[in-house]
């Protein structure tokens, strides 16, 4: 999860009994796993001691920032959101390494071509 991120910030108030999440995503965070995955990234926790309710800011490595509400997010969400982003920038990098414009534009045509190669199975088949 880190390898996409070069910057995690946690507030929360340690009294706030909504800090569930907070809690879940900084013991993730701090796992040896993900912290081999990138060393670089910077996992910053600020506890709070007024009411700001618990949040989460993510950096992504492009420099985009995005910010969570952990008071009705599950850590888990935030996990799996940061892993499916992450991913796509993976892809635009493969793709702007191999000198292919990005976003991918396939024509309407192409869309509904039939696939060279496959065949259309039987009914028989289908139904097993």
């Amino acid at each position: 999860m880190l390898k996409f991120l070069s910057r995690v910030k946690i507030e929360f108030n340690a009294l706030d009994a909504r800090t569930a999440s907070c809690m879940e995503f900084l013991a993730q965070c701090n796992s040896r796993k993900a912290k081999e995955s990138n060393p670089a990234c910077e996992v910053e926790v600020k506890r709070r001691t007024d009411e700001f309710k618990p949040q989460i800011t993510v950096t992504f490595v492009n420099g985009v920032e995005e910010v969570f509400d952990a008071t009705s997010t599950p850590a888990q969400n935030i996990r799996s959101m940061i892993l499916e982003k992450g991913l796509n920038l993976e892809t635009e990098q493969m793709f702007r390494e191999a000198g292919e414009s990005w976003p991918v534009i396939i024509p309407k045509e192409e869309l509904t071509q039939h696939a060279p190669g496959t065949k259309p199975r039987k009914a028989e088949e289908k139904k097993q």
